[in-house]
């Protein structure tokens, strides 16, 4: 059995490389989303193909998935083949936007489907109706690195799977995505492949930082979260750049600097906890809903894990601006903020992700009432 449309996806990828095509991979700027992208990249040529441009959005600036912005800034490439990982399945507008312009888009995506899928030639994504694979948590990159067996076999080129394995067994822990079935098998034979990892960067860490590829609270500590600290560079991304640099000498300077921007991040994650924590302990509500302008979205995702983990309520915290607000979810194991989100979507530009780790983007004008339209969603929930 496989997951649905992979093998329609690998058809139309292999034409796209027979015809010379140009091919866009846009991809979401964490490891998950990297990592996906750099192994699709690393198959496309190495069956002789080209990429033609590689995007990460800006979360502070762009928000979550395909924007307008970004659309705007590859228009001039189009007509090209245009594929989404760890990102897409719900932008709706953009991606009919995207296919006007005359790309053809591809979403891979693992997040949840918000009650329909976007109108793109093809979809993947397991959560979608009519997918029976019977294994449904991977990671982006467990998808792209099963798109890659497939690609590779069937062009009888598939060797060295090992450095698809660590880049997916890295996603795989980033995200958080349960460690049974296949994801166990990925991480198992990922993290065996870090020990001998021939990637410049993980190298560099492996030097820098000693890690142990079998210990993965230790692997946390020194690859994931100086990886987790990464910013955007021009439409690219740090955690890319690092993974693809091929001198030894720039990605130890890059792991220093990685590990200093940590260090950072955690002042000023837990700086950004203590205010919450005054705010929240003062005003006690069901759900945790705080914003500021100073708080930047990038330190967000752990401010708001860690609430969720102090105060058990699901957690909303965004980056104020002056007329959007970005934000992250958390929640606890049996609240789905999805399905929150979901029930208050007429006040939201754009939503999605996972039922314990979303994100949101909401106008200023809609801020409060996004706010007790949740309240009114969970006090409803817990009354049953």
């Amino acid at each position: 059995m496989e997951i649905k449309n992979l093998r329609k996806t690998a058809l139309r990828i292999l034409k796209a490389i027979k015809n010379n095509e140009k091919i866009i991979l846009y991809g979401d700027a964490d490891i998950d989303g990297v990592s996906s992208v750099i192994i699709l990249q690393m198959v496309i040529e190495k069956l002789g193909g080209k990429v033609l441009s590689v995007y990460f959005p800006d979360r502070g600036k762009e928000g979550y998935g395909i924007n307008r912005s970004a659309l705007k800034y590859l228009k001039k490439n189009a007509p090209a083949l245009f594929i989404s990982l760890d990102c897409g399945i719900s932008n709706f507008e953009e991606i009919k936007e995207a296919e006007e312009m005359g790309f053809e888009v591809i979403v891979i995506d693992h997040h949840i489907i918000l009650e329909k899928i976007p109108q793109a030639s093809i979809v993947v994504d397991l959560k979608q109706e009519g997918d029976n694979y019977p294994f449904k948590d991977f990671a982006c990159a467990g998808v792209a690195y099963k798109l890659a067996e497939l690609l590779l076999t069937k062009e009888n080129k598939w060797d060295h799977p090992e450095k698809f394995l660590e880049l997916a067994a890295l996603a795989t822990l980033a995200d958080q995505m349960p460690l049974n079935g296949e994801n166990k098998k990925i991480v198992d034979q990922g993290l065996l492949a870090l020990s001998y990892t021939q990637n410049t960067g993980l190298l560099a860490f492996k030097e820098l930082t000693n890690f142990q590829s079998n210990d993965i609270q230790d692997l946390f500590q020194k690859v994931i979260a100086p990886l987790n600290s990464a910013e955007n560079k021009e439409h690219s991304n740090e955690i890319y750049i690092f993974l693809t640099e091929t001198s030894l000498l720039k990605a130890k300077k890059m792991v220093k600097s990685l590990i200093k921007k940590a260090e950072i991040k955690k002042e000023k994650v837990k700086k950004i906890c203590l205010q919450v924590e005054k705010r929240v302990d003062s005003l006690p509500e069901i759900i945790v809903f705080e914003g500021d302008t100073s708080w930047s979205l990038i330190f967000l995702g752990a401010v708001a894990s860690r609430m969720c983990r102090k105060y058990h309520r699901p957690v909303f915290i965004f980056e104020k601006q002056k007329n959007k607000n970005h934000g992250t979810v958390r929640c606890p194991s049996d609240v789905d903020g999805v399905k929150a989100m979901t029930s208050c979507k007429s006040f939201l530009e754009t939503y999605g992700g996972h039922p314990q780790a979303a994100g949101f983007m909401v106008k200023s004008e809609n801020i409060e009432k996004f706010k007790n339209c949740l309240l009114k969603y969970f006090e409803d929930q817990w009354k049953k």
